[in-house]
C-alpha cells in the first residue's frame, strides 16, 4: 500500500490488509520515528509518542481516488477494497480555512475537513456564538465572468490584504479552532440596546481562542471605509447571474475534502435559508449584526431589487447604524433601567419571523374571524388594454376578496371573487405618488391570473395587505400575526416619509459617503451633495432609534421586500424546451421567466406530498395533493443543491420554542442528502 505521510520525504509501501485501521496507523508512526514508545490514546483510534512530541490524534487517513475519509478505525483495509495500487494520504482532519463572514470580512478558522458540512458550520457557529447554525452554509466564491483568471485572483489577493483577519490580539493574527459554549440555559448573554457583552467573555466562549481577542466586534458594525471596496466587489447584473451564484452552495451532507476543498481556501459564510428563527438580541446581538450585514451588502450590491424611497431609506439606516456603533459604549452607560425595559418591549414586537411572531397575550374573540370591508380600485392588466382601474366595494373573508359594483349590492352575487390561498403578494407603491398598490398572481389551472389592487389611504393599505400576505399561506385576519403585521407595514411606511420640516434636518458634514450607503445605480441617477441631502432627510425618521432596534428595523425593511428571499436556478421544465427559473423561498417554488422575473406558477410546499430526484436523468419530481406534479431538470447546477433548499425549509419549520437548542441533525440528512 501507498502511504504518503508528512513527515517523511519519500512514500513507503506497506502490506498488512487484514489488519484493522489502527494497527497500520500504529505501525505508520513507529516508522515514522524507530524505536519510540506507542500507545492509544483514551478513543482507542491513535496513538501518543511518548520520546517525541507528536500528536497524531488528529490524524486520519483519506483515500484521494474514492474521495473518502477511513475513519472507521475497526474495519481492515480489505473490508474498504483497499487493493495495492491505493494511494492513501496520512493527514490532519482539522485544516485552516479562511473565511469571509457575512460582514466581509476575512479570518483564518480551523475546519474539521473530515466532518459533515452541516457539523462543520455548526461547529464554527459555536465559535462565533451564533445560534441556529442550521440557517447558515457555505458558499463558494463567485467568480466575475468578466474578469480574466489571472485578474481575479489578483483581486481575490487585494481584497484578503484590504479586509484581513477581524480579530487580532496585539500584532499577531488569530486563528479560531475550538468551538466555543454559546448559552444553552437563555441567560441574557448581551444587553439589548447595544449588543455590549454582559458577562465576562470567557463565560460565554468558554477556551476558545475567542476569549483572548475581542470577541463582541464581531456583533459591532464596522462603516465601509472606502468605495472602492464596493467597486471590487461582484455585481449580478442580471437574475441569470443571481441563479449562477447559488452553484457555489456545498453539500451539507458531505465533508469539505470530498468537495475538493483545499486547505487556505476562501468559503463565504453566509445565512443560506431566509428563515430567521427567534431572533432576539438579548442572546443573538453577533447573529443579528450578521443578519445585517448581510442585507447591507445584498441591497449595496443589488443583488435584491429596492426603489429608490426604499434606498434612501435603508442609506438612513445603515448612517444612524454606523453613527451609533462609534458611540455605542458612550450609549450603554447613559441608558437607564427603564429605557430597556421600554426597548425589550418594542423588540419584542419585533421579533423577526417570517411566519410572522406573536407578541400579544389576549388572544381576543377566536369565535368570529374579522373581515375587511371597503371601497377599493381593481384592474386586470391583459396585453394592449387601454382599461384602468375600476372602483368596487370589495369584502375580505376568511382568504377569499369579494367584488361589487356597490354596497348597497353587498349582500347579492359578487362580480367578481377572488381566494388567495398560494397567491403571490407582491407590494407597489410610492409614498411619494401617494400610490399603494396590491400585485396579485392568484393560481388557476393554467398558471396565473395578474390581479391589482389600488388603496387610497396607508392605512387602508397596511390593513389589506397584511391580510393577502396571510391569506396566501391559507391563514385569516384571526391569525395572531396579523396585528404585527399590520403594524410593520405601516411602520416600513413611516421610515420611508420625506421629513416636512427642513429646519430640523442637520446640516450636510463630511461623515456621509453617499458613495457608502446607495448603491451604484442611484450615484449615476444624482449628485453625492442630492443624495447626502435625501439621506439625512431620510434619517429624521429614525434618528431616536438605539442600535439594535435600527439593526432589527433594517432587516425588517429587507424582508419587506417583494425579492426577499428567492433562491433563483436556472430549470428547463419537462416538455418545455427553452430555460427558465425555479424560485425557492421558505414556503413555496416558484415558476418564474428567466428574462423578466414575473412569477409564472406558484406551488406550497404546505400542498406537497413528497419530492423526489432521479439522479441518472438528474430530474427533480415534486408531487402535489391536488395538483399535477411539477418536474424540471436543472441547468448549470446539481440538483443536490435544489434538492437540499426544498429540504432545508421543510426542516427548519418543524423548529418550535419549546424543544432544546440541540438540533436533529439526522432528520436534516434524511431530508436533504437524498440517495445519492
Amino acid at each position: 500500500r501507498c502511504f504518503e505521510f508528512p513527515q517523511i520525504p519519500a512514500a513507503f509501501t506497506f502490506l498488512l490488509k487484514s489488519d484493522t485501521l489502527v494497527s497500520n496507523i500504529k505501525a505508520l508512526c513507529i516508522l515514522s520515528h524507530p524505536g519510540t514508545l506507542l500507545k492509544l490514546n483514551h478513543n482507542g483510534l491513535f496513538l501518543c509518542v511518548a520520546d517525541v512530541k507528536k500528536d497524531w490524534s488528529d490524524h486520519a487517513l483519506w483515500w484521494e481516488k474514492k474521495k473518502t475519509w477511513l475513519l472507521k478505525t475497526h474495519w481492515t483495509l480489505d473490508k474498504y477494497g483497499i487493493q495495492a495500487d491505493a494511494r492513501l494520504l496520512f493527514t490532519p482532519q482539522h485544516k485552516l480555512l479562511r473565511l469571509q463572514l457575512p460582514n466581509m470580512k476575512h479570518m483564518k478558522v480551523k475546519v474539521n475537513f473530515s466532518d459533515r458540512v452541516f457539523k462543520a458550520v455548526s461547529d464554527i457557529c459555536k465559535t462565533f456564538n451564533i445560534r441556529h447554525p442550521e440557517e447558515l452554509s457555505l458558499l463558494r466564491k463567485p467568480r466575475d465572468p468578466k474578469k480574466k483568471k489571472k485578474k481575479l485572483e489578483e483581486a481575490e489577493e487585494d481584497d484578503l490584504e484590504l479586509e484581513g483577519p477581524l480579530l487580532t490580539p496585539g500584532s499577531g493574527e488569530l486563528i479560531y479552532s475550538s468551538p466555543g459554549l454559546y448559552s444553552k440555559t437563555m441567560t441574557p448573554t448581551y444587553d439589548s440596546r447595544d449588543g455590549s457583552p454582559l458577562s465576562p467573555t470567557t463565560a460565554w466562549f468558554g477556551d476558545s481562542p475567542l476569549s483572548e481577542g475581542n470577541p463582541s466586534i464581531l456583533a459591532v458594525s464596522q462603516p465601509i471605509s472606502s468605495p472602492d471596496i464596493l467597486v471590487k466587489l461582484y455585481k449580478p447584473q442580471s437574475l441569470l447571474d443571481k441563479a449562477k451564484i447559488n452553484q457555489g452552495w456545498l453539500d451539507s451532507s458531505r465533508s469539505l475534502m470530498e468537495q475538493d476543498v483545499k486547505e487556505n481556501e476562501v468559503l463565504l459564510l453566509r445565512f443560506k435559508y431566509h428563515s430567521f428563527f427567534d431572533l432576539n438580541p438579548k442572546y443573538d446581538a453577533i447573529r443579528v449584526n450578521q443578519l445585517y450585514e448581510q442585507a447591507k451588502w445584498a441591497i449595496l450590491l443589488e443583488e435584491i431589487e429596492c426603489t429608490e424611497e426604499e434606498m434612501m431609506m435603508f442609506a438612513a439606516l445603515q448612517y444612524h447604524i454606523n453613527k451609533l456603533s462609534i458611540m455605542s459604549s458612550d450609549n450603554h452607560m447613559n441608558n437607564s433601567e427603564k429605557e430597556v425595559d421600554e426597548v425589550d418591549a418594542a423588540l419584542s414586537d419585533l421579533e423577526i419571523t417570517l411566519e410572522g411572531g406573536k407578541t400579544s397575550n389576549t388572544l381576543g374573540d377566536i369565535t368570529s374571524i374579522p373581515e375587511l370591508a371597503d371601497y377599493v380600485k381593481v384592474f386586470k392588466p391583459k396585453k394592449l388594454t387601454l382599461k384602468g382601474y375600476k372602483q368596487y366595494w370589495c369584502t375580505f373573508k376568511d382568504i377569499t376578496i369579494s367584488c361589487y359594483k356597490s354596497k348597497e349590492e353587498s349582500h347579492g352575487t359578487p362580480a367578481h371573487q377572488m381566494n388567495l390561498r398560494g397567491c403571490e403578494v407582491t407590494p407597489d407603491v410610492n409614498i411619494s405618488g401617494q400610490k399603494f398598490n396590491i400585485k396579485l398572481l392568484i393560481p388557476v389551472a393554467d398558471g396565473m391570473n395578474e390581479i391589482w389592487l389600488r388603496c387610497d389611504t396607508e392605512k387602508q393599505y397596511a390593513h389589506w395587505m397584511a391580510a393577502c400576505r396571510l391569506a396566501s399561506k391559507g391563514k385569516t385576519m384571526a391569525d395572531s400575526s396579523y396585528n404585527l403585521e399590520v403594524q410593520n407595514i405601516l411602520s416600513f411606511l413611516k421610515m420611508q416619509h420625506m421629513n416636512p420640516d427642513p429646519q430640523f434636518i442637520e446640516p450636510i458634514t463630511t461623515d456621509i459617503n453617499p458613495e457608502c450607503l446607495v448603491s451604484p445605480r442611484y450615484l449615476k441617477k444624482y449628485k453625492n451633495k442630492q443624495i447626502s441631502a435625501r439621506i439625512l432627510e431620510a434619517h429624521q425618521n429614525v434618528a431616536q432609534m438605539s442600535l439594535i432596534e435600527a439593526k432589527m428595523r433594517f432587516i425588517q425593511a429587507w424582508q419587506s421586500l417583494p425579492e426577499f428571499g428567492i433562491t433563483h436556478f436556472l430549470a428547463r421544465f419537462q416538455g418545455v424546451k427553452r430555460e427558465e427559473l425555479i424560485g425557492i423561498t421558505y414556503n413555496r417554488l416558484i415558476r418564474m421567466d428567466a428574462s423578466t422575473g414575473d412569477a409564472i406558477k406558484t406551488w406550497r410546499f404546505s400542498n406537497m406530498k413528497q419530492w423526489n430526484v432521479n439522479w441518472e436523468i438528474k430530474m427533480v419530481t415534486v408531487e402535489f395533493a391536488d395538483e399535477p406534479s411539477l418536474s424540471f431538470v436543472c441547468a448549470e447546477v446539481d440538483c443536490k443543491v435544489v434538492h437540499e433548499f426544498i429540504g432545508g425549509y421543510i426542516f427548519l419549520s418543524t423548529r418550535a420554542k419549546d424543544q432544546n437548542e440541540s438540533l436533529d441533525e439526522e432528520m436534516f440528512y434524511k431530508l436533504t442528502s437524498g440517495w445519492v
